[in-house]
């Protein structure tokens, strides 16, 4: 294995049992995240981008699949491995509400994974590296003792990256963390996320669907429909030539301050968004490709085709253009 990949997923796939059939949430992903990138991961709601985030770190267990973290294979490891493997490994969530406790206070919040981890001789040490961890991400460590409630959204959400780096972390998934905040806001933790990852020598797994956030914060872009991959490649590149329709068409999709930049000779999607309980047969986003030929309809495209400089596509006739 590259030893500049920190984590590769192969054959993921991740089913769920619902009323009326089976979602294949996961649908076949192959994946390689580098040291020190930001990898984001776009697509719209649904298509599977979380589930496959919570995959890669092994907080749900794939149905097929492998994923190996630093050369070890997550899913042949022990739980006290495992365990050990989680401080190099943490989250983000969405919702900075939601996801810390109410019942405790910031101080203990933060501390938490130092005492499941036994890192810290005694509480003194913890609460020290508690407090100036605090003061790093922009909450006063005199705010110790207050409670979730009474800080806001932007803060609540540098509350939930201090407990994520509290372990001291390689990789970090970071689930839509901004899309819960004010425009003003998210800028605020953007700047935040990119400081801290070369501070600490991060690699981020960055979840979205705002490709104008994305933009600014990724090294690579992995464009996600309906459980798959269908474009990956370097974040300027797949910017200014989108190779895949469904790629184009998101990026498309972004609004644009200035009316002069807008496209008037935009591909418009037709048909239903496909169910992922029933996929269409052949390429999952024939249904709705403007540029969807016979072929699309009966074979899957082939998987991501190597165009150069790392640009990857998942398609049988990809754009030229862009």
């Amino acid at each position: 294995m590259d030893q500049n990949i920190l984590l590769q997923a192969e054959g993921l796939v991740k089913n769920f049992h619902v009323p009326g059939g089976t979602v294949s949430s996961v649908a076949g992903v192959d994946l390689e995240i580098r040291r020190g990138e930001t990898l984001a991961l776009v697509g719209e709601s649904g298509c599977g981008k979380s589930t496959l985030g919570r995959l890669l770190l092994r907080l749900i267990e794939p149905t097929e699949g492998k994923v190996t973290f630093d050369g070890i294979d997550l899913g042949s490891v022990s739980p006290a491995r495992l365990r050990a493997l989680r401080q190099r490994m943490q989250i983000i969530f969405q919702d900075p509400f939601s996801s810390l406790d109410p019942r405790m206070t910031v101080g203990q919040i933060i501390e938490e994974p130092l005492k499941i981890h036994k890192l810290c001789a005694s509480k003194k040490e913890r609460e020290e590296r508690v407090r100036a961890l605090m003061a790093r991400i922009g909450i006063r460590p005199e705010y110790y003792n207050r409670y979730p409630h009474q800080f806001s959204g932007g803060q609540r959400q540098r509350i939930g990256i201090a407990r994520a780096l509290a372990l001291q972390p390689e990789l970090v998934v970071c689930d839509e963390p901004v899309s819960a905040l004010d425009v003003s806001i998210q800028a605020q933790i953007l700047n935040l996320l990119q400081d801290l990852q070369q501070e600490f020598h991060l690699t981020y797994l960055f979840i979205s669907h705002d490709l104008s956030v994305v933009r600014y914060l990724s090294d690579r872009v992995c464009v996600m429909f309906l459980g798959r991959i269908c474009e990956i490649g370097p974040a300027e590149e797949l910017y200014s030539r989108p190779r895949h329709p469904y790629t184009k068409f998101l990026m498309e999709s972004v609004p644009l301050p200035d009316p002069d930049l807008r496209k008037e000779d935009k591909d418009l999607l037709t048909g239903e968004v496909p169910s992922p309980i029933a996929p269409p047969s052949g390429c999952r986003f024939h249904t709705r490709c403007p540029y969807a030929r016979d072929i699309c309809a009966q074979e899957p495209p082939p998987q991501l085709r190597d165009l150069g400089g790392g640009h990857r596509c998942a398609c049988h006739f990809p754009l030229e253009n862009g």
